[in-house]
Formats: structure tokens, C-alpha cells, sequence
């Protein structure tokens, strides 16, 4: 049976940030992701994740300035600097919550770079990116984004091309997050897709297309989407990372019989 993770960045958001680990542990999850932990200390972070019987199984390494609608800087030529001093900075949130893998975005591409460079910064990006995380015991994935609904511009936005990236890259400590909502919008064949690139893919994320609302509420059929994976022998985590239809609680009856 799939392990089901709560987003607590889209879910549960009646409350503020901190109290929806106490929302996630009473609706019946067991573990827990969000996208940026740094507005927050570690500890009080680890202090509520204890509190709860939580696991922290994912988050983002820091992503540029994301009010300002940065979503990753991984590709961006003039910030390697920046990029690696993040990557540091997750590995010490990791550690403190006994987090097993961090998520790279790759980012939008600036404009007027050649797509040569592009691609050569945010393999290395990653090749190091990857080489310092496994010092740690931390993996790192990264994650294809649709660019069609949610983040024109997104560089990395296709499954073969982050199959592509972690071959050159050349290391046995990169992966992909596999949204199955992004991935509905940028090429459909989920189940197949999935299928092939099962040894690439440790952490997948779900929500519904169109809407990126609940499970059952669009055109993905979850259900079989579930029984495949337990089929193939998936042992990750799925992460509700969905924007509630309504209240958190009241829409998570899709996820009876999981939780």
C-alpha cells in the first residue's frame, strides 16, 4: 500500500504553519514535506515533528527568492556560488530533522543564456550538489515542473530530460521527485512513465488535473495509478502536495483506506 506524505505548505491551511503538523497527525499521516523550511529554526521544526510521531521525508534546498517568484536557481550561471552555499545550508536542516533526501530546483531560465550553458551549469550544479549531500547520508532529487500552467519558463520540465541530466551529472546519488500533476500537463503516460524510470524516481507527488485540487476531483486515475506502483514494488513516500478544493480535512475522504 502507498505511504501517503501531507504537504504542509498546500495543506491544511486553516491554521497557521506550525499547527499543521498537529492537523496532519490527526488526520492519519505519518509523515510530512514542505516546500522551504527557513523561515524556521531546526529545532523548532525537529520540536514538532517529535511532538506529533511525524516524519520529515522532503524539502526544498533554498530557491532564490521565492516571494519575489524565484523558483530555483540550479541553471542560473551567475549564482553557482549562491547554489552551493544552499546546498550546505539544507544539509544542515536534514540533519536536524532526520530528512533522508532534499529537492534541487533547477529553476526559470534567465534570459539571453545559451541553452548550452544552461544545461552545463545545472549539471554540474547538480554533480556537486549530489556529491556533498551523500557525504551527509542525504540524497538529492530533483524535480521536472510543467511550464504550461504554473512556472512558464521552468527549465527542467520533461521526466526524459531529468533522466537525462542525472546521466551526465554521473552520480548514484541523484533522482528524480516525480509530480504526477506536472507531469500530467507536460506529457501524460504516467503509469509507463513511471514504469521505465522506476529506479530514477524516490519521491512522488500527487494532485488532480485540471485544478491541482484532490484525487478524484480530475481526469487522473489515482487509483490505479496506486495500484500499479504498489505492483512495481515502489517503496517511497507520495506526497499530497494539492491545493484543498475546500477545507484540508473535510476533502481527504479520497484517502480513506490509505491513511
Amino acid at each position: 500500500m502507498v505511504k501517503l506524505a501531507a504537504n504542509l505548505t498546500m495543506l491544511f491551511n486553516e491554521v497557521p504553519f506550525l499547527e499543521r503538523f498537529g492537523e496532519a497527525a490527526k488526520a492519519g499521516f505519518k509523515a510530512v514535506e514542505f516546500l522551504l523550511p527557513y523561515d524556521y529554526r531546526p529545532e523548532e521544526l525537529a520540536e514538532r515533528l517529535q511532538r506529533h510521531g511525524l516524519k520529515q521525508v522532503l524539502f526544498n534546498m533554498p530557491a532564490g527568492d521565492w516571494k519575489a517568484g524565484e523558483r530555483g536557481i540550479g541553471c542560473h550561471p551567475d549564482r553557482v556560488g549562491e547554489f552551493q552555499d544552499g546546498v550546505g545550508r539544507a544539509i544542515g536542516y536534514a540533519k536536524a530533522l532526520g530528512c533522508p533526501q532534499v529537492n534541487a530546483l533547477a529553476g526559470i531560465a534567465p534570459p539571453g543564456v545559451a541553452p548550452d550553458t544552461l544545461r552545463a551549469t545545472f549539471v554540474e550544479n547538480m554533480r556537486s550538489a549530489a556529491r556533498e549531500t551523500k557525504k551527509h547520508g542525504v540524497r538529492l532529487v530533483t524535480e521536472p515542473i510543467n511550464t504550461t500552467v504554473d512556472i512558464p519558463g521552468f527549465y527542467l520540465n520533461h521526466t526524459a530530460q531529468a533522466a537525462e541530466v542525472i546521466k551526465a551529472a554521473g552520480s548514484d546519488n541523484l533522482f528524480i521527485q516525480y509530480d504526477a500533476y506536472h507531469m500530467q500537463v507536460m506529457e501524460g503516460d504516467l503509469a509507463r512513465t513511471i514504469e521505465r524510470n522506476l529506479a530514477l524516481i524516490k519521491h512522488i507527488q500527487i494532485a488532480d488535473n485540471p485544478g491541482r485540487h484532490e484525487p478524484g476531483t480530475g481526469e487522473i486515475n489515482y487509483p490505479f495509478l496506486f495500484k500499479r506502483l504498489d505492483e512495481l514494488g515502489y517503496d517511497g513516500y507520495v506526497s499530497c502536495e494539492y491545493k484543498p478544493a475546500g477545507n484540508t480535512a473535510v476533502g481527504l475522504g479520497w484517502a480513506k483506506g490509505y491513511l
